[in-house]
């Protein structure tokens, strides 16, 4: 960089500290308060509404190690939030929906998830690819008319994706 141009980076550099320099002068703002967890558990129920938190999870291959997986981070959770306070889902698409059938070698799993109230949606473009019908899945699995567009939906809505 040439010794004009640095100088010209110093200046703009100045030039934006001084600006915000004086509009912090100007108006004053306070660090927001940070209330410890000990401070909420205290507080009355009803003086707020307390939002759930939203989760979406999503798994798209058949690997028993992967489902393992992301049903344990789902397990996880729903225990740090309990069960009342998370709204979990877990969308299934393509290989993966194989692993939401009856039998499946995670099926005690996702019996549990649906016990603790984690929505379990299995892609119906990938049934039909698969030629799985609702009556295969295990049950109180839902059904989507598509897997992504549920993904993409859910995050749109505000929830967060955790890929595992």
């Amino acid at each position: 960089m040439t010794s004009s141009g640095h100088v010209s980076r110093l200046l703009v550099a100045a030039l934006i500290a001084s600006t915000a320099g004086a509009a912090s002068a100007a108006s004053p703002v306070t660090a927001p308060a940070v209330a410890t967890p000990h401070a909420i558990a205290a507080a009355p129920a009803e003086t707020a509404a307390v939002a759930k938190e939203q989760a979406i999870f999503a798994v798209s291959d058949a690997d028993p190690q992967k489902w393992n997986l992301t049903l344990g981070n789902i397990a996880n959770a729903v225990e740090g939030f309990g069960a009342e306070g998370a709204d979990i889902e877990l969308v299934v698409y393509g290989p993966g929906i194989a692993m939401l059938k009856k039998d499946s070698p995670v099926a005690d799993k996702i019996a549990a998830a649906l016990k603790n109230g984690v929505h379990i949606a299995a892609c119906q473009n990938s049934m039909r690819g698969f030629h799985l019908e609702a009556a295969d899945l295990a049950p109180g699995v839902g059904v989507v008319p598509s897997g992504v567009v549920e993904l993409i939906r859910r995050e749109h809505a505000g929830y967060a994706y955790v890929r595992s």
